[in-house]
Protein backbone atom coordinates (compact mmCIF):
# COMPACT_ATOMS: atom_id res chain seq x y z
CA UNK A 1 0.00 0.00 0.00
CA UNK A 2 2.62 2.39 0.44
CA UNK A 3 4.09 2.46 -2.99
CA UNK A 4 0.39 3.34 -4.20
CA UNK A 5 0.86 6.26 -1.73
CA UNK A 6 3.53 7.37 -2.94
CA UNK A 7 2.94 6.86 -6.63
CA UNK A 8 0.48 9.57 -5.51
CA UNK A 9 1.95 11.82 -3.52
CA UNK A 10 4.64 12.24 -6.86
CA UNK A 11 2.00 12.31 -9.42
CA UNK A 12 0.08 15.47 -7.04
CA UNK A 13 3.55 16.77 -6.71
CA UNK A 14 3.81 16.82 -10.48
CA UNK A 15 0.82 17.89 -11.30
CA UNK A 16 1.21 21.42 -8.72
CA UNK A 17 4.84 22.20 -9.83
CA UNK A 18 3.53 22.17 -13.64
CA UNK A 19 0.26 24.55 -12.69
CA UNK A 20 3.24 26.53 -11.05
CA UNK A 21 5.34 26.80 -14.65
CA UNK A 22 2.41 27.66 -15.84
CA UNK A 23 1.26 30.32 -13.66
CA UNK A 24 5.22 31.67 -14.09
CA UNK A 25 5.16 31.42 -17.51
CA UNK A 26 2.02 33.33 -18.00
CA UNK A 27 3.09 36.25 -16.16
CA UNK A 28 6.25 36.07 -17.33
CA UNK A 29 4.44 36.92 -21.03
CA UNK A 30 2.17 39.31 -19.79
CA UNK A 31 4.89 41.41 -18.25
CA UNK A 32 7.05 41.14 -21.57
CA UNK A 33 4.78 41.70 -23.80
CA UNK A 34 3.21 44.88 -22.22
CA UNK A 35 4.92 48.30 -22.84
CA UNK A 36 3.86 51.46 -24.42
CA UNK A 37 4.64 51.79 -27.77
CA UNK A 38 6.95 54.09 -29.26
CA UNK A 39 6.57 57.07 -31.59
CA UNK A 40 8.08 56.67 -34.99
CA UNK A 41 10.27 58.95 -36.98
CA UNK A 42 8.05 62.03 -38.56
CA UNK A 43 9.35 61.45 -42.12
CA UNK A 44 6.33 59.72 -43.90
CA UNK A 45 2.42 60.86 -43.59
CA UNK A 46 2.12 57.53 -42.08
CA UNK A 47 4.42 57.77 -39.57
CA UNK A 48 2.59 61.30 -38.38
CA UNK A 49 -0.48 59.62 -38.63
CA UNK A 50 0.33 57.25 -36.38
CA UNK A 51 2.02 59.36 -33.99
CA UNK A 52 -0.90 61.46 -33.79
CA UNK A 53 -3.63 59.25 -32.82
CA UNK A 54 -0.31 57.22 -30.26
CA UNK A 55 -0.49 60.89 -28.63
CA UNK A 56 -4.24 60.70 -28.23
CA UNK A 57 -3.96 57.22 -26.14
CA UNK A 58 -1.35 58.34 -24.40
CA UNK A 59 -3.11 61.65 -23.45
CA UNK A 60 -0.06 63.70 -24.67
CA UNK A 61 -1.94 66.91 -25.97
CA UNK A 62 1.04 69.30 -26.73
CA UNK A 63 2.69 66.43 -29.16
CA UNK A 64 -0.74 65.78 -30.81
CA UNK A 65 -0.97 69.20 -31.21
CA UNK A 66 1.68 69.46 -32.89
CA UNK A 67 0.68 67.45 -35.71
CA UNK A 68 -2.06 69.68 -36.78
CA UNK A 69 -1.97 72.36 -39.73
CA UNK A 70 -1.73 75.56 -38.96
CA UNK A 71 -3.37 76.16 -42.07
CA UNK A 72 -7.03 75.14 -40.58
CA UNK A 73 -9.69 77.38 -40.43
CA UNK A 74 -10.00 77.21 -36.92
CA UNK A 75 -6.91 76.38 -35.69
CA UNK A 76 -6.43 76.00 -32.12
CA UNK A 77 -4.34 78.99 -30.73
CA UNK A 78 -2.42 76.64 -28.40
CA UNK A 79 -2.27 73.06 -26.89
CA UNK A 80 -4.46 74.56 -24.26
CA UNK A 81 -7.56 74.88 -26.56
CA UNK A 82 -6.53 72.17 -28.72
CA UNK A 83 -7.29 69.63 -24.85
CA UNK A 84 -10.44 72.16 -24.51
CA UNK A 85 -11.72 71.16 -28.12
CA UNK A 86 -10.58 67.35 -28.02
CA UNK A 87 -12.50 67.14 -24.47
CA UNK A 88 -15.24 69.09 -25.90
CA UNK A 89 -15.67 66.85 -28.89
CA UNK A 90 -16.69 63.54 -26.57
CA UNK A 91 -16.32 60.16 -26.87
CA UNK A 92 -14.99 59.57 -30.72
CA UNK A 93 -11.75 61.17 -29.51
CA UNK A 94 -10.98 58.54 -27.04
CA UNK A 95 -8.89 56.41 -28.46
CA UNK A 96 -7.42 55.34 -24.24
CA UNK A 97 -10.10 52.71 -24.24
CA UNK A 98 -8.72 49.57 -23.79
CA UNK A 99 -10.89 48.06 -25.79
CA UNK A 100 -9.81 49.91 -28.79
CA UNK A 101 -7.56 48.93 -31.19
CA UNK A 102 -6.11 51.36 -34.21
CA UNK A 103 -4.49 49.81 -37.16
CA UNK A 104 -2.54 51.69 -40.09
CA UNK A 105 -4.17 49.87 -43.59
CA UNK A 106 -3.49 51.52 -45.90
CA UNK A 107 -1.74 54.80 -47.70
CA UNK A 108 -3.08 56.72 -50.25
CA UNK A 109 -0.42 59.26 -52.07
CA UNK A 110 -2.00 62.30 -53.96
CA UNK A 111 -0.24 65.63 -55.64
CA UNK A 112 -1.66 68.01 -52.56
CA UNK A 113 -2.49 65.54 -50.33
CA UNK A 114 -1.76 62.11 -48.56
CA UNK A 115 -4.62 59.73 -47.06
CA UNK A 116 -3.78 57.15 -44.56
CA UNK A 117 -6.44 54.70 -43.73
CA UNK A 118 -6.79 53.43 -40.16
CA UNK A 119 -9.10 50.69 -39.20
CA UNK A 120 -10.40 51.18 -35.73
CA UNK A 121 -12.17 48.03 -33.93
CA UNK A 122 -13.67 48.24 -31.05
CA UNK A 123 -14.26 45.13 -28.95
CA UNK A 124 -17.19 44.00 -26.40
CA UNK A 125 -19.15 41.57 -25.08
CA UNK A 126 -21.17 39.87 -27.23
CA UNK A 127 -23.86 37.27 -27.20
CA UNK A 128 -23.14 33.90 -28.68
CA UNK A 129 -23.61 34.38 -32.14
CA UNK A 130 -21.56 37.76 -31.85
CA UNK A 131 -18.33 37.97 -32.83
CA UNK A 132 -17.42 40.46 -29.67
CA UNK A 133 -16.04 43.53 -32.11
CA UNK A 134 -16.83 46.13 -34.43
CA UNK A 135 -14.94 47.55 -37.20
CA UNK A 136 -14.78 50.87 -39.64
CA UNK A 137 -12.41 52.56 -41.41
CA UNK A 138 -11.70 55.90 -41.28
CA UNK A 139 -9.27 58.58 -43.40
CA UNK A 140 -6.39 60.77 -41.49
CA UNK A 141 -6.14 63.41 -44.35
CA UNK A 142 -1.74 64.55 -44.21
CA UNK A 143 -0.16 67.57 -46.41
CA UNK A 144 3.30 67.93 -47.27
CA UNK A 145 3.83 71.28 -45.40
CA UNK A 146 7.52 73.25 -45.17
CA UNK A 147 7.62 72.03 -41.88
CA UNK A 148 6.95 68.64 -42.55
CA UNK A 149 3.69 66.53 -42.89
CA UNK A 150 0.76 68.20 -41.21
CA UNK A 151 -2.77 66.65 -40.26
CA UNK A 152 -5.96 68.33 -42.10
CA UNK A 153 -8.50 65.65 -41.04
CA UNK A 154 -8.64 63.08 -39.15
CA UNK A 155 -11.94 60.93 -39.06
CA UNK A 156 -13.47 60.66 -35.79
CA UNK A 157 -10.02 61.67 -33.88
CA UNK A 158 -11.04 64.95 -35.65
CA UNK A 159 -12.91 68.10 -34.00
CA UNK A 160 -15.13 69.57 -36.67
CA UNK A 161 -14.83 73.10 -36.40
CA UNK A 162 -10.91 72.74 -37.07
CA UNK A 163 -11.75 72.65 -40.36
CA UNK A 164 -15.36 74.03 -41.00
CA UNK A 165 -15.76 77.56 -42.61
CA UNK A 166 -19.43 77.97 -40.67
CA UNK A 167 -19.55 80.73 -38.78
CA UNK A 168 -20.96 79.71 -35.62
CA UNK A 169 -17.89 77.22 -35.15
CA UNK A 170 -15.83 77.61 -31.96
Amino acid sequence: METVSKGKDRFLIAIVVGIVLLVAAAVAVALLRGGTPDYKTEDTAEAVAYNYLLALRLEDYERAYSYLSPTLVHYPANADQFVQDVRSAGWPFNPTQEDVSLTIEQVIPGKTQTIVQVRETRYHQGGPFDSGEYSDTFDVILKNEPSGWKIVEAGRYWYGCWNSTVENCK
